[in-house]
């Protein structure tokens, strides 16, 4: 089986948006260990869907990102009953960034909308969302207004991200934008385009370019079960996101140095100068220890930084696929 395979465009999806012809629309829906949230996700979601204006019609693709309870035989329970629901099950679980491009390789929709299953992003905005591209837009971000499901901490420490990413990276990210967004067809093929390893899939939405607009919602609470992002798990992924966008963190540190290596000369000059005109003076113990740690921390800390980055070069050099597919439901693959 062929992996990482883009699907190319129908006729259907290189009709304009203004045409009249039925237009489908993809919703990937990422899912790990979710069973109890993939039925109250299908009864939200397909009376609205259901509900938009004519033209449209909508299939719902699932990435099971290796669950290890019965959300995959719910899928496939509630997609032996409709044939809008297909099922794409990854061999193990890569992670959310993996599972949400393998769904963007794989969709077929003239315009695809990612959304997490446990109803955070309420499906009701889609229809503002369709209202946008079918007037044009290639892209509709949907912005979280407010977060009332959220902790102090979480919020406080998101806020902080964005600040710090956005004052790195050579190309910022909006705020309070998550994955949840509305993507033409012909951004979707861009951003498949990008074939990194180390994926932070919001600054990659957002490095494509293409006319974005936005829409702001209100973010829920879960509807069911439990997340899987602890804040260890977030950290790694605020870690991949500034280390995979900017070099900006390496840059810093060679300016850091040229400076420290400017004021050390001076120093020694001083020393120098002082020696030789007033005679040695009895050494310090706490003072050359106390610039042995403070150096010798902010040297280990320089080395940290230039490693996270090495390391990220090691997983690009081997070329290891993003994602490895287990099975295909429907399993006839569209010809490529």
């Amino acid at each position: 089986m062929s992996l990482n395979n883009i699907i190319p465009f129908s006729e259907e999806q290189k009709a304009t948006p203004g045409s009249c012809s039925t237009r489908t629309v993809t919703l990937i829906v990422p899912v790990y260990n979710e069973e109890e949230s993939i039925q109250p996700f299908l009864d939200k979601v397909s009376p609205v869907v259901n509900g938009i204006a004519t033209g449209v019609k909508f299939d719902i693709l699932f990435v099971n990102d290796g669950s290890r309870d019965a959300t995959e035989r719910l899928i496939l329970s509630a997609a032996s009953c409709r044939s809008d629901i297909s099922l794409i099950n990854l061999s193990r679980n890569f992670g959310k960034e993996a599972a949400l491009y393998a769904g963007m390789c794989h969709a077929k929709g003239a315009a695809v909308i990612p959304l997490d299953v446990d109803l955070q992003d309420p499906p009701e905005v889609i229809v503002e969302m369709i209202a946008r591209w079918r007037d044009g837009a290639k892209v509709v971000n949907a912005c979280r207004a407010r977060r009332p499901g959220d902790s102090w901490l979480k919020k406080a420490t998101a806020n902080a991200f964005y600040r710090v990413f956005n004052t790195l990276a050579e190309q910022p990210i909006p705020r309070g934008v998550g994955d949840f967004r509305l993507f033409d067809r012909e951004v979707v093929q861009a951003i498949c385009q990008l074939g990194e390893r180390s994926r932070f899939n919001k600054a990659l939405f957002s490095w494509v370019g293409f006319e974005a607009e936005e829409i702001t919602y209100e973010r829920p609470a879960r509807a069911a079960g439990e997340t899987r992002w602890s804040y260890w798990k977030l950290w790694k992924l605020a870690l991949d996101g500034i280390f995979a966008s900017t070099t900006v963190p390496l840059r810093i540190w060679t300016y850091f140095g040229i400076f420290m290596a400017l004021v050390s000369l001076a120093y020694s000059a001083v020393i120098l100068g002082n020696t030789l005109l007033f005679g040695v003076d009895v050494p310090g113990y706490a003072s050359t220890l106390i610039l042995i740690l403070v150096f010798g921390g902010m040297n280990m800390f320089a080395l940290g930084i230039i490693g996270e980055y090495i390391g990220r070069i090691y997983t690009e050099v081997r070329q290891r696929p993003v994602y490895i597919i287990r099975s295909l439901h429907p399993s006839t693959e569209t010809e490529v």
